[in-house]
C-alpha cells in the first residue's frame, strides 16, 4: 500500500463516490420485488427497473467523456451528484401517481447520473498510482461500493419501520426526501474537493506511449474492445449475483428475505480485502482473474444443481467470484492507450450497459423456467470472461 499511502486524501473523496454508486444500484434490487408487489408487474416488468439504469450507460458514456474533458474530473464528479438529486427527487411523484413509467424515467435519470459520475472516477482511480497496482486501488473502491449495496432495503425498512412486504408506494417520501439532502451535499463538497486533473501516459505525448502511437482509432487496440466486451457480460452477471437475492429468497419463500441482501455485498467486500492484500505483491492481477472466473463457473453450476435452501447462499457466494473481475478487467483494459485513454475508459462505462441486457434476459427466463434454472444464463458469460483473463487481454496489434 506504500505506493498509494500519498493518495489517500483523493482516494477518500474517490470512495464515497464509489459509496454513491453501490447506493444508487442498491435502490434498482429493492425496487424489484417492491414495484411487483405494488403494482403487480411480472418479473419480466419489474426487471425494467434495472434496465433502464443501465441502458443509460449505453447512452451518455461518449458524451460524458466529452464533458470530462471540457470541465475536468472534478466538477463531472460534483455534476453527477445533482443529476442523482433530480432523478431521486422523481421517485416521490412516481409513488403518489402509481406510475411505473415515470418510475422508469426516474431510474434512467439516475443511471445518467451514475454513468458521468463512473466515467469520471473508474479512470481517475485507475491513472492515479502506478497501473499494476490499480486493482488493488479499485477493490479499495469496491469494498466502499459494495457496503453501500444492500443500504437501501435496510435504510427505507428502518425509516418506514415496515419490511419489504409492506412498505406501500405512499411510504417512501421521507427516505426519499433524506437521500436527496444527501446527495445535494455530496455535489456540493466535491466541488470543493482536492482533487487535481490528471493525465495517464501518452495523453499529452505520444512518445510516452509507443504502443499508442500512431493508431487512428480505439478499434486498433483488441485487447481494450475483448476487454470492453467482457465487462459487458461481466457487469450483467455480476447484478444478478447482487440484486436477485432479495426476489430469489421472496420466490423461495423465506423469512426475512431483506436479510439476504446482506451476504453479496460481504462476499464483495471479502473478496476486495483480498485483493488488497494480494496484488500486486503477491499475485498479479491477471492471476486474480483466472481464480475468480474459476470460482464462478464452478458457482453458477452449484446455483443451479443444489437444493434451492442452498442454491440461496450460492448466489451469495456468486459475489466473492465477481469481486476482483472488474478491478482487474478495467485496468487490463486500459493499458497503453495513451492519447485514447478517455475515450477507451468510455468504450468500458458504455459496456456497463450490460447490466441493462442481461437482467431483462434472465427475468424472462425466469418467467419461463423458474428461479433456480434461470440463473444458467451465468455460465457461458463466465466463459467468455475467462477467455479473457487467459487470452484477450494479451492480443496487440503492430
Amino acid at each position: 500500500m506504500a505506493g498509494d499511502r500519498k493518495y489517500v486524501i483523493p482516494l477518500c473523496f474517490i470512495g464515497m463516490m464509489f459509496f454513491t454508486v453501490g447506493f444508487a444500484t442498491g435502490i434498482n434490487g429493492y425496487f424489484v420485488p417492491f414495484l411487483e408487489n405494488n403494482l403487480h408487474l411480472t418479473s419480466s416488468q419489474s426487471y425494467l427497473v434495472i434496465a433502464a439504469t443501465f441502458i443509460a450507460f449505453l447512452v451518455f458514456s461518449f458524451p460524458a467523456s466529452g464533458i470530462i474533458a471540457r470541465i475536468g474530473y472534478r466538477k463531472t464528479m460534483s455534476l453527477a451528484f445533482f443529476l442523482f438529486a433530480i432523478a431521486f427527487a422523481l421517485f416521490i411523484p412516481a409513488a403518489h401517481l402509481a406510475s411505473f413509467a415515470l418510475y422508469l424515467l426516474a431510474c434512467f435519470l439516475s443511471g445518467v447520473a451514475n454513468t458521468i459520475l463512473q466515467a469520471a472516477i473508474n479512470p481517475y482511480v485507475t491513472i492515479l498510482g502506478p497501473i499494476d497496482s490499480a486493482a488493488r486501488r479499485i477493490s479499495i473502491m469496491g469494498i466502499c461500493n459494495s457496503l453501500a449495496l444492500s443500504l437501501p432495503s435496510v435504510f427505507i425498512a428502518a425509516v418506514t419501520r415496515k419490511n419489504i412486504d409492506s412498505v406501500t408506494l405512499g411510504d417512501l417520501d421521507k427516505p426519499f426526501l433524506i437521500i436527496i439532502a444527501a446527495v445535494v451535499l455530496l455535489g456540493v463538497l466535491t466541488l470543493f474537493a482536492p482533487l487535481e486533473e490528471i493525465t495517464a501516459a501518452g495523453e499529452e505525448n505520444e512518445a510516452d506511449c509507443p504502443y499508442a502511437a500512431g493508431k487512428k482509432s480505439l478499434w486498433h487496440f483488441p485487447h481494450l474492445v475483448l476487454g470492453a466486451l467482457a465487462l459487458f457480460v461481466y457487469v450483467g452477471v455480476e447484478n444478478l449475483a447482487l440484486l436477485t437475492v432479495l426476489d430469489y429468497a421472496q420466490d423461495l419463500g423465506l423469512s426475512n428475505p431483506e436479510r439476504y441482501t446482506l451476504f453479496p455485498g460481504i462476499g464483495m467486500a471479502v473478496g476486495y480485502v483480498i485483493g488488497i492484500i494480494l496484488i500486486p505483491k503477491y499475485i498479479s492481477q491477471v492471476t486474480a482473474l483466472k481464480a475468480c472466473t474459476w470460482l464462478a463457473v464452478l458457482d453458477s453450476l452449484a446455483i443451479v444443481f443444489t437444493p434451492p435452501q442452498i442454491s440461496i447462499w450460492c448466489v451469495a457466494l456468486l459475489s466473492l467470484a465477481c469481486s476482483l473481475m472488474y478491478p482487474a478487467i478495467w485496468p487490463l483494459a486500459i493499458t497503453d492507450l495513451g492519447k485514447f485513454t478517455k475515450k477507451g475508459s468510455s468504450l468500458l462505462v458504455a459496456s456497463i450497459g450490460g447490466g441493462a441486457l442481461i437482467p431483462l434476459l434472465f427475468g424472462a427466463l425466469k418467467d419461463a423456467v423458474g428461479s433456480q434454472s434461470a440463473y444458467w444464463i451465468c455460465l457461458p458469460f463466465y466463459l467468455l470472461i475467462m477467455y479473457y483473463a487467459y487470452y484477450g487481454y494479451k492480443i496487440r496489434t503492430k
